[in-house]
C-alpha cells in the first residue's frame, strides 16, 4: 500500500477514476448509444435494425429539419453576439470603483443561477397575449393600442425567445469577463496613459488583447450552450408557432420521444455535432493561438 501512495502517477490516476466513471456513464455511453441509434430504424418499444445512413440522408430532404437548422443558427448567432456585447459592457462597468459593487455583482448573477424552467415560465407570463406586463405598460404609455402577441407570430416569437436567452446568458459572460479584467495589471493602463492613450485606445490596445483568451473560452461555452438550448424553447413555445422556434434539440426530442422514432431523433441530434465541433475548433485555432498560459508571445 505504501509504494502505491508514494507513486504520484498511480495516486493521480486513482483520484481521477471516480470522475472518469461519471463521464463514462453519463456522457460517453449516451453519446455512443445516440450514435448507434442514428444508424438504425429503432422506435420506442422496438430495438430496430441497422439501416446505415438512411436517417441522415432523409434529413437533407426534410423541410422541417432544414428550418430547425436555420432557426438554430439564427438563434445562436444573434443571441451570442448580443450576450457578448452586453456582457462585456457589464463587465467593464462592474470593474470600476462603484458603491455596493459586491451587491451589484450578486444581482447581475441572479438570472444565471435561477433554474432555466423557472426563467422560461416567467417569460411565458411576460409574453402572454392577454396578461403581458410589457404590453400593459406600452398601452398605458400610449405607444400601442392592442396587446402584442409575442409568441404567436413567427418572427416575433424568434426574437422573443432570443431575448429570454440573452437575459439568462448575459451574467455568465459578464462574470467571466470581469474575472479576466481583474487579471490585467494596472501598470499597463498607467503606461498607456503616460503615452497619451485615450480610453478607447486603452480598451483597444490593452484590454481587448489581454482579454482575447478569456473571450475565446467564454464565447465557445456561450455558443455551445445556446446551440444546444432545449429547456427555454420547450417551455416557452414547444417549437411554435408554425415551427418558427423549433431548434435542432427540440425537434430531435419531438421526433424521438413524443413521435416515437428514436433513430430519426438520434440522427438529428448527432447532426448537431459538426457545428459544435466547428465552434470548438474555431476557438482553439482562431482565438486561442496566443501562448498566454506559458507567458509566451504569439505563435
Amino acid at each position: 500500500m505504501r509504494p502505491f501512495l508514494d507513486n504520484r502517477n498511480a495516486l493521480g490516476l486513482a483520484f481521477m477514476l471516480p470522475a472518469a466513471a461519471l463521464l463514462l456513464v453519463f456522457l460517453t455511453y449516451p453519446l455512443g448509444l445516440g450514435l448507434w441509434l442514428g444508424f438504425t430504424d429503432a422506435r420506442i418499444g422496438r430495438p430496430g435494425h441497422w439501416i446505415g445512413i438512411d436517417n441522415f440522408e432523409s434529413l437533407f430532404g426534410d423541410s422541417l429539419a432544414r428550418l430547425s437548422l436555420f432557426n438554430t443558427l439564427f438563434y445562436t448567432v444573434i443571441a451570442s453576439v448580443v450576450k457578448f456585447a452586453l456582457g462585456l459592457w457589464l463587465a467593464l462597468l462592474l470593474n470600476r470603483h462603484l458603491p455596493f459593487k459586491a451587491f451589484l455583482r450578486a444581482i447581475v448573477l441572479l438570472p444565471f443561477i435561477v433554474p432555466t424552467a423557472l426563467s422560461a415560465i416567467a417569460f411565458w407570463w411576460i409574453y402572454d397575449a392577454q396578461f403581458s406586463v410589457v404590453s400593459w405598460l406600452l398601452v398605458k404609455m400610449g405607444l400601442i393600442d392592442t396587446y402584442i402577441d409575442f409568441l404567436g407570430e413567427p418572427w416575433m416569437a424568434r426574437f422573443s425567445t432570443i431575448a429570454a436567452n440573452v437575459w439568462r446568458g448575459v451574467p455568465f459572460v459578464a462574470i467571466c469577463l470581469l474575472a479576466g479584467l481583474q487579471t490585467i495589471s494596472p501598470t499597463l493602463y498607467e503606461a498607456a496613459a503616460l503615452d497619451g492613450a485615450t480610453e478607447w485606445q486603452k480598451f483597444r490596445h490593452v484590454t481587448l488583447p489581454m482579454l482575447t483568451p478569456i473571450i475565446a473560452v467564454v464565447m465557445t461555452f456561450s455558443v455551445l450552450f445556446t446551440f444546444t438550448d432545449f429547456q427555454l424553447i420547450y417551455v416557452l413555445t414547444r417549437g411554435g408557432p408554425l415551427n418558427a422556434t423549433h431548434l435542432m434539440a427540440t425537434l430531435s426530442f419531438q421526433r424521438a420521444i413524443p413521435g416515437g422514432n428514436l433513430g430519426e431523433g438520434a440522427a438529428l441530434a448527432m447532426a448537431m455535432a459538426p457545428f459544435l465541433l466547428a465552434a470548438i475548433l474555431f476557438s482553439y485555432f482562431g482565438l486561442q493561438r496566443r501562448a498566454w498560459q506559458q507567458g509566451g508571445g504569439d505563435k
